[in-house]
């Protein structure tokens, strides 16, 4: 930092007694200005600037191992250790996940319960073969907001949601509503949640049979059954929401929009699909599907 400044001011006030106020020696000055990096030393340089370009350009919320893999994309050879080494030094740290405890499921009824057909057997093979769905509490200053979200388990897409400013029956209506006119699935497809009121409603099962879908429901209690819903929203809650209130709902819906339509679906690369984005991964498929019926 010395040297830095003396480099910075050197058109000023003498070099040498700057050296001799600052304590350092006029030959190390000198010999720091006229070095010439390595090769190693300009290759770590490149590095870090493509690092820290990832991490910003995913909004702070990429840690080593994703930047790693858009690294070798970039046919850098790197390990995720080094890159992780590299973040400490430039200061880089992606956001950390925080417990969120308002309870969102009202099982205190007498409506129909279906059996849990998933049975946490969450590896599936196709899209549009099995949906899980959950919804969550948004902080918002203006009022209450709830997350409805649908997921498909082979893409990890979220194909359907809704931000409603009520936890009622609509607010699920509309989201796998949206989520049907958007996928159109085929007859069977197997649609898990847990046993909230909304989704044991008459108005929900009589939704499921007009899409001839087949209702799972967690088991009472088990997080577990519904992991990956539950942990879309612990990723949003992370990667958006934590550290921020959002003043307006107007507000909080252009940023939820955001996340899910543009970064979640079509940027956010995913380790259980092989570091491909939702969005991808479902491209895939479609034209595969294309190629077999020419």
């Amino acid at each position: 930092m010395r040297f830095i400044f003396i480099e910075k001011h050197s058109s000023e006030f003498s070099v040498t007694k700057m050296c001799e106020v600052l304590e350092v020696s006029r030959s190390g000055f000198f010999k720091w200005r006229n070095h010439r990096p390595s090769q190693q030393e300009l290759r770590k340089k490149e590095i870090q600037e493509r690092i820290t370009y990832h991490f910003y350009d995913n909004y702070e919320r990429y840690g080593s191992p994703k930047i790693t893999q858009l690294l070798w994309r970039e046919k850098f050879t790197i390990s995720e250790r080094t890159v992780g080494i590299y973040m400490k030094d430039l200061g880089l740290r992606s956001c950390v996940s925080k417990k969120f405890k308002v309870k969102t499921t009202d099982s205190n009824h007498t409506n129909p319960i279906a059996p849990n057909i998933l049975n946490q057997d969450f590896t599936v093979s196709t899209p549009n073969k099995v949906w899980v769905t959950d919804i969550t509490y948004i902080p918002c200053r203006e009022g209450k907001l709830y997350l409805a979200a649908i997921l498909d388990l082979c893409t990890r897409e979220i194909v359907g949601w809704r931000l409603k400013s009520y936890m009622d029956n609509d607010l699920v209506l509309e989201a796998i509503d949206s989520a049907y006119k958007l996928k159109q699935p085929g007859k069977g497809l197997i649609h898990h949640s847990d046993r909230g009121a909304q989704y044991t409603s008459k108005d929900y099962r009589g939704k499921l049979e007009e899409y001839t879908m087949i209702a799972s429901m967690s088991r009472t209690g088990n997080c577990y059954d519904n992991a990956c819903a539950e942990s879309f929203f612990s990723l949003l809650k992370k990667e958006l929401i934590q550290g921020r209130r959002f003043q307006t709902k107007e507000q909080a819906y252009n940023a939820i929009y955001e996340y899910i339509e543009f970064f979640y679906n079509r940027k956010r690369i995913h380790s259980s699909i092989g570091y491909m984005t939702p969005f991808q991964y479902a491209k895939k498929f479609t034209e595969l599907s294309t190629k077999l019926k020419a």
